[in-house]
C-alpha cells in the first residue's frame, strides 16, 4: 500500500502547491491549502445491534478505507426513532497522511466514475470552513465490496477537511487535485 497512493500525493507536492502559490500569491509555503483529513461515516441505525450485521458492516467500511472504523453511539435518546443514548448508530473512520491520499486517489479515479449518470460533483457542497461534504447513496460503488455478500446497501458520507477557511481556495485545491466537479 505504500506506493499505490504516490500519484496523488506526488501530484499535490509537484503540481498543486506551485499552482496555488502563484494563483493566490502565497509567500509562506506552510500557508498553502492542503487536505488535512478525510472523515468517512456510515449511518447504520438498528443494523449494528445484530452481531452478524455489525461484523459485516465493520468489515465493509474497513475494506473501503483501509482502517478499522469506530462504532459511534447515540448521544441523546430519541423516542420517535426508538433510539436510546449510548446505542450504536453508525461507523466512523478518520483518515490522515498516506491512507488519506490513497483513499482520495481511489475515490477520484475509480469510485466517482463508476456512479450511474455521473456528470461531476456539485461545487455547492462546501461548508463555511472550506470543507467538502459528499454523500453516496450506496457503499457498494467501492470496488472492494463484494455485491454477492451485501444484503442491503448503506449510504456513506465523506468529508474532505481542508486547512483553509476560504471556499475559493478549497475549491481550487480540490479541482487541481483532480476532483471531478460539474462543468458549468
Amino acid at each position: 500500500m505504500k506506493n499505490e497512493h504516490k500519484a496523488l500525493k506526488q501530484k499535490y507536492f509537484e503540481d498543486v502547491i506551485p499552482a496555488l502559490k502563484t494563483e493566490f500569491e502565497i509567500k509562506n509555503p506552510m500557508a498553502v491549502p492542503k487536505v488535512s483529513k478525510v472523515v468517512v461515516n456510515m449511518g447504520t441505525g438498528e443494523r449494528l445491534r445484530d452481531k452478524a450485521s455489525r461484523t459485516k458492516l465493520i468489515e465493509d467500511v474497513a475494506a473501503i478505507t483501509g482502517q478499522m472504523p469506530k462504532v459511534q453511539a447515540a448521544r441523546v435518546s430519541i423516542a420517535g426513532f426508538g433510539i436510546r443514548a449510548g446505542m450504536p448508530v453508525g461507523l466512523s473512520v478518520t483518515l490522515r497522511r498516506d491512507r488519506m491520499y490513497h483513499f482520495l486517489d481511489r475515490l477520484i479515479s475509480v469510485v466517482l466514475p463508476r456512479l450511474r449518470d455521473f456528470k461531476g460533483i456539485s461545487k455547492s457542497s462546501f461548508d463555511h470552513a472550506g470543507n467538502y461534504n459528499l454523500g453516496l447513496s450506496e457503499h457498494t460503488v467501492f470496488p472492494e465490496i463484494d455485491l454477492a455478500k451485501v444484503d442491503r446497501p448503506h449510504g456513506i458520507q465523506i468529508t474532505i477537511v481542508t486547512s483553509t477557511k476560504d471556499k475559493k481556495q478549497a475549491e481550487r485545491l480540490l479541482d487541481l487535485m483532480g476532483v471531478p466537479f460539474v462543468k458549468e
